[in-house]
């Protein structure tokens, strides 16, 4: 089968999928799969073929993400149990001061949400937000929706937040994680800035019903008494940091070519698997500090757990993205290739923003999405690293792209927030809409300029 056949059975295929998964309650890793095998048989492949395809597809995956995405996962979950989540908000506020207490809270998530995903990252956080709503007489909506905002811009733009690496992995820059990140950030300006003017905007027009108790201030407290002493900003930071100066270091040393034992040891450093673990070690080294080292085989289990479906939806998403290279597909899109580089960036983002709109998860819509766009690249006239990793901000920008009542993170911040589902979709949903276009505009600049 070719040409436009094929197109609209590859439609049909991704239209399948996505009735699968938000209608039918099929995990996306079955459905994906069952696409990807009905998409190869129909596409013509040799049968005998298939199940190679399958398992390139496959095991290209977990050739280096699988490591990346669980030791980014552990760094997380570790500085959520030792309390390091905590110190970093302080440090925050400090810094930002309680005079702005939704510009606070929004950077404070946004940094937190690096490592954490953003669902723990809202619970762990919404201590402060009351505190601050408490001592600050600041709407709480407004507080809400900035603390929802900050976290979920980092959760999709900035790793080692696991949905951004295996897109990045997925197309083919996990070696340029620095870039990756260094663009996410400049990324997260335009819709930290949007986010924060809805949030000032919508925390004047919905009120919650659910009255902050006099003595939140003293809750917080109690929660940071909960984990002892707090340990320190460096000795936070560090496993965050530490990485990224290594990822950096490591290109530059390749860049210059710096000779010897000493050049060689900082491009192995700067892998972003050894600059990972290193930070890995930094976590553990925090987590027997404060105490709590009979813990890391629990918070090894559940990191686990937490990363192994996403690791096998990113394979899934891999074998689809295969059949798609090895099919006649590619052929006939190369063919047409104007009409897709005139969308450019904007292509990946509306994809990503329908399969999120659809089954509510965000990891899945980058992971799913990233697997689709990868074949793609040179069809979108994306080749270069700089183009891919603003091609993976897009996906991700997308996938914020709206989060409503199939989202797990719609019902963390509504429940959290004391929201109504009504005053949710104003408040939040809306916001998600905004920020997410405020990306994807602020990733088109930045294609300008870089």
């Amino acid at each position: 089968m070719t040409g436009l056949a094929l197109v609209l059975v590859f439609v049909a295929a991704i239209a399948l999928m996505l009735v699968m998964i938000s209608r039918w309650k099929i995990h996306p890793f079955l459905s994906i799969m069952a696409v990807a095998l009905a998409l190869a048989i129909f596409a013509g492949i040799p049968l005998q073929q298939v199940p190679t395809v399958v398992g390139e597809g496959f095991s290209s995956a977990f050739t280096s993400i699988g490591i990346v995405i669980i030791l980014g996962a552990l760094i997380g979950a570790i500085l959520e149990k030792t309390g390091a989540a905590l110190t970093l908000a302080d440090v925050v506020i400090r810094l930002v001061g309680e005079r702005r207490p939704g510009l606070a809270l929004e950077l404070m998530g946004w940094v937190v949400s690096v490592p954490v995903f953003c669902d723990s990252g809202f619970v762990i956080l919404d201590p402060i937000r009351k505190a601050l709503a408490r001592r600050t007489s600041t709407p709480s909506v407004t507080l809400t929706v900035c603390l929802a905002c900050g976290l979920y811009i980092s959760h999709v733009l900035i790793p080692p937040t696991p949905g951004p690496i295996a897109a990045a992995q997925a197309m083919g820059i996990g070696e340029n994680l620095l870039l990756v990140m260094g663009l996410g950030a400049a990324a997260s300006v335009l819709p930290l800035v949007a986010g924060y003017c809805y949030a000032r905007y919508i925390g004047r027009r919905v009120t919650v019903t659910d009255e902050l108790p006099d003595n939140m201030a003293e809750t917080y407290e109690a929660l940071k008494a909960s984990h002892g002493r707090l340990p320190g900003a460096v000795a936070s930071l560090a496993p965050l940091v530490v990485p990224i100066l290594l990822m950096a270091l490591g290109s530059v040393a390749s860049m210059l070519r710096w000779p010897g034992l000493v050049g060689e040891l900082c491009i192995f450093l700067g892998k972003p698997m050894m600059a990972l673990v290193v930070g890995a070690l930094l976590a553990v080294c925090l987590l027997m500090q404060t105490g709590n080292r009979g813990h890391l085989f629990g918070l090894t289990e559940d990191t686990l757990r937490t990363v192994g479906p996403i690791l096998f939806v990113t394979a899934a998403g891999s074998v689809l993205g295969r059949v798609i290279a090895v099919s006649g597909l590619m052929d006939y899109i190369t063919q047409h290739a104007p009409v897709l580089q005139m969308l450019g960036v904007l292509f990946p983002f509306l994809v990503a923003a329908l399969f999120k709109s659809v089954q509510g998860s965000s990891t899945v819509a980058i992971t799913t999405t990233a697997g689709l766009m990868a074949p793609l690249l040179p069809a979108l006239a994306l080749t270069t690293p700089v183009q891919v990793a603003l091609a993976v901000l897009a996906i991700g920008a997308g996938a914020m792209t709206v989060s409503h009542a199939n989202d797990s993170y719609f019902w963390v911040v509504t429940r959290f927030g004391g929201l109504s589902v009504q005053d949710g979709y104003r408040a939040h949903t809306l916001m998600t809409l905004v920020i997410g276009l405020a990306s994807i505009i602020g990733i088109f600049l930045l294609s300008l300029v870089v």
